[in-house]
């Protein structure tokens, strides 16, 4: 029985969540109702990233990172603009909240992981220095870009763009975007592949029709995931002012909650010995959480009333800083050790204690 309810989640869990997500919407949920869909929207997740990694078989690498990295990259952007829509306290910086996290989360959790558990099984975790070192230099620029700059414009009052800025930054950022995935994909697709030695993908790839039927059901889940994110953000909101937490936590948990997958993912490929999939995965959601949401939102603001803060403190900015420094060190000689690994998983810490008590 076990082994049936398995084989079939992948396609009734999306369907569920779609009939919840119907009968559901636009009512007030009891707390019990609040805890059922959040169950059914932590599932959802999950089979939404199941269908993304049977979509990226098929496709192979690196396509295969980058359809994971953009299929949780469209939650979370919807996420982030449906919870503006809603309005209410904190929400004018919750799109510069949940993307600096995603970056954190990506730069120190997901890479920090994926060094430490390559490092565990070979000792020295090895990728390619030009590919990774290249995404991490997108990152950069689009974070600095979108999150440093704001805080010392002078067109606004406070950490905010101009319309013209915002509309110039959300060009800038897709066009970045853009480009390297023409290089990761076209151009210069051999650096972001495992290198040599690195263990194969045993696995038959799934058929044509496997293929559209995950890419079918991937579209649902993530329908479903946008959906019920938006019935339990009030819970979410709620939890975290009655806990005496600081509104950017907010933030912190949607991307934590959206990049669980994506980190499920990574460290698969990791114990696989695959540390430039791992690795990929990593950087490439920095990259789209940035270079996708940050154009997204600059459309969505011609509809959105209030201030919209993307600048990032002192405080960030040092750990931002600390990110970067830290991240080139690790990436220019092409191999790591557990020590890389665990000082990116101490910045990722830094910051999640950071998040709660500031």
């Amino acid at each position: 029985m076990t082994g049936l309810a398995t084989r079939y989640s992948p396609i009734v869990v999306p369907l569920v969540g779609l009939v919840a997500l119907a009968g559901t919407w636009g009512r007030s949920l009891p707390i019990f109702g609040v805890i059922l869909i959040g169950l059914l929207l932590a599932a959802t997740v999950l089979v939404a990233v199941h269908h993304a990694e049977v979509v990226a078989h098929r496709v192979g690498e690196p396509f295969g990172s980058l359809v994971l990295a953009v299929a949780v990259t469209v939650i979370e952007v919807a996420l982030i603009i449906s919870m503006m829509m809603s309005g209410g306290a904190g929400t004018a910086s919750l799109a510069r909240d949940t993307v600096f996290a995603a970056v954190m989360i990506t730069c120190n959790g997901i890479a920090g992981l994926v060094l430490l558990l390559g490092a565990l099984r070979r000792k020295i975790a090895e990728f390619h220095a030009e590919g990774t070192g290249s995404a991490l230099a997108t990152v950069t620029t689009l974070a600095t870009l979108c999150l440093v700059i704001p805080t010392f414009t002078t067109s606004e009052p406070g950490p905010q763009f101009s319309s013209v800025q915002l509309a110039f930054a959300g060009i800038a950022s897709l066009t970045l975007y853009g480009c390297f995935v023409f290089t990761q994909t076209i151009r210069h697709r051999d650096y972001f592949l495992p290198p040599e030695g690195s263990a194969p993908e045993h696995a038959d790839a799934p058929s044509n029709r496997e293929t559209l039927l995950s890419l079918g059901l991937l579209l649902a889940a993530l329908v479903g995931v946008v959906g019920m994110a938006k019935l339990v953000s009030p819970a979410i909101e709620s939890g975290v002012a009655a806990a005496g937490l600081p509104n950017s936590a907010v933030g912190v948990v949607i991307a934590l909650l959206i990049l669980l997958p994506e980190t499920i993912a990574a460290a698969r490929a990791a114990r696989r010995n695959q540390i430039q999939v791992g690795l990929n995965l990593a950087f490439g959601s920095a990259m789209a959480s940035i270079g996708l949401t940050i154009p997204a939102i600059a459309v969505a603001s011609i509809w959105l009333s209030g201030p919209l803060e993307l600048g990032l403190g002192p405080l960030h900015m040092v750990l931002l800083a600390l990110t970067v420094a830290v991240g080139v060190l690790t990436v220019v000689p092409g191999r790591a050790t557990l020590l890389q690994g665990v000082v990116h998983l101490l910045i990722f810490g830094s910051f999640v204690f950071l998040a709660v008590s500031p």
